[in-house]
């Protein structure tokens, strides 16, 4: 998350990147690139998880919210119960709530919470 936070704060001021989609396409690619296996708007019985990551140990859940707070993306995960479909994957579970700024254009506060 701290490198995602560099790599926002270090895009140029006159890119933006004021909607949701442009902040998670953007993660998208840089994940894709690193050779990680990512996945968006993954659909579960009560909503998408906006971003699923996964590596041979670890799920991550992620939840973007932009200009609110990384409580309020942790919560919507736990609320619509995200993590169900993979609990019986023998891999940990890590859900990370964050919020982007658009003032600040970048990822401002994130919670990381493992399930």
């Amino acid at each position: 998350m701290q490198r995602l936070q560099s790599l926002f704060a270090a895009t140029p001021y006159n890119l933006k990147m004021d909607q949701k989609t442009n902040i998670q396409i953007a993660i998208y690619i840089l994940t894709l690139l690193l050779g990680i296996d990512i996945h968006t708007e993954e659909r579960t019985s009560d909503g998408r998880i906006d971003l699923l990551i996964t590596t041979p140990q670890y799920i991550y859940i992620i939840e973007l919210k932009k200009d609110s707070t990384s409580e309020t993306a942790l919560n919507q995960i736990n609320e619509k119960e995200y993590a169900i479909p993979y609990f019986t994957d023998p891999r940990r579970i890590i859900k990370i709530g964050a919020n982007f700024s658009t003032e600040q254009r970048r990822i401002t506060d994130w919670i990381i919470e493992q399930g």
